[in-house]
């Protein structure tokens, strides 16, 4: 028989019913880790409303009513409730029962719900503790669980239970069952944007494009050349600060790569991780990529200038072979006898037997010929 991992070390109480005016929207929402939301309530509101599908929870509760068997769990800060799991629900419910608040954010196409079901949305089951009781069902159910969390908010909370509570990298891993060091991996990604950003090499909020795509990052940071060109290894930086100082200026490069520039009005280079993540960790590999990179060159030059010559003629030769056999392959019912398509052919046997010429000659020769010509 299967079993869950323990909420806490620390028995948690039975819920009570809660007014829901009592509860309170927690800005430090690990789903909101990318949102400059303030203290205020209906901001909170707002953006839950917006990026967080809680129309759906909504409709939900609507049709169904509230599940009594899921509570909600609050902690008590500076005398007040604070929802630490159940933000969504709790923004379902207060949309729900309170007409006004849904034209004050602009969720009008929520259907109107009858008195008396407002009346049983007037209070919710609710557990009281304290977040660090809290942090082993959170993380079994949202950064490795049923219903997982962004891999930037998973980070974020992943970052908080370990520095903060103190808790090890291998217990938050072992706790939620994780089994391919995701947990590593999202951490040292929090640990080197947080260090990238108080060292002013990088803003998150100076990024190009909305979307945040951090599984750029924590994905490349397990890249050979990427990794060389910041210090560090699969070894190291599973630390605070896990950069080195030299490096830093490094970090700042990656991250505009990875992410563009608003105020610089820089596109990132990396458009997607297949291939242009790869392609970026190869042309890290040589000096010869990394000075065509800081130069703003193409990805795809920074790259060529990485492989060197040698191998760029060898992909070279062997591109331009499976194309002939490509064209033969096909001749018969390709070709008909048109004339552009003749000339072309002709153009491609001078190129291929100049080219052969020039391979039976010896390099030396070769070369003084370039330097005449």
């Amino acid at each position: 028989m299967s079993t869950k991992p323990k909420a806490s070390a620390n028995v948690l109480p039975e819920p009570e019913l809660c007014d829901v005016d009592s509860l309170l929207f927690d800005h430090r929402n690990p789903r909101m880790a990318l949102t400059d939301t303030p203290e205020d309530q209906n901001k909170i509101l707002e953006v839950l409303w917006r990026d967080f599908a809680v129309d759906e929870i909504a409709l939900s509760i609507a049709q169904n009513g509230y599940f009594p068997y899921e509570p909600i769990f609050a902690t008590r800060e500076k005398g007040k409730l604070v929802v630490i799991e159940g933000n969504r629900r709790l923004a379902a419910v207060k949309l729900l029962i309170d007409a006004e608040l849904r034209k004050a954010i602009k969720a009008t196409d929520l259907p109107s719900i009858s008195a008396a079901a407002r009346d049983k949305l007037e209070q919710l089951p609710v557990i009281t503790c304290k977040r660090e009781d809290l942090w082993s069902y959170l993380a079994f159910r949202h950064v490795n669980g049923p219903q997982a969390w962004e891999p930037n908010s998973k980070s974020d909370y992943i970052a908080w239970v370990h520095n903060t509570l103190g808790i090890s990298l291998d217990e938050i891993a072992k706790t939620i069952g994780d089994k391919n060091q995701t947990v590593e991996r999202l951490y040292r990604a929090r640990m080197v944007l947080e260090q990238a950003e108080k060292a002013g090499a990088f803003q998150r909020g100076d990024r190009y494009k909305a979307h945040f795509s951090y599984s750029h990052l924590y994905t490349g940071l397990g890249y050979a050349g990427i990794q060389k060109f910041l210090g560090i290894d699969d070894k190291k930086g599973f630390k605070q600060s896990p950069i080195p100082k030299e490096k830093v200026e490094n970090l700042g490069h990656l991250l505009v790569w990875l992410y563009g520039s608003k105020s610089r009005g820089t596109r990132p280079i990396v458009r997607s991780q297949n291939p242009d993540l790869r392609q970026l960790d190869e042309a890290l590999q040589s000096k010869q990529g990394v000075v065509a990179l800081m130069r703003g060159l193409p990805l795809d030059l920074a790259v060529d200038l990485s492989r060197g010559d040698e191998r760029l003629f060898r992909e070279a030769l062997q591109a331009a072979k499976q194309s002939l056999q490509k064209a033969l392959g096909s001749l018969l019912t390709g070709y008909d006898g048109e004339k552009d398509l003749r000339d072309t052919g002709d153009e491609v046997l001078q190129l291929a037997e100049k080219l052969v010429d020039e391979m039976k000659r010896p390099k030396a020769t070769r070369a003084s010929s370039r330097r005449v010509s």
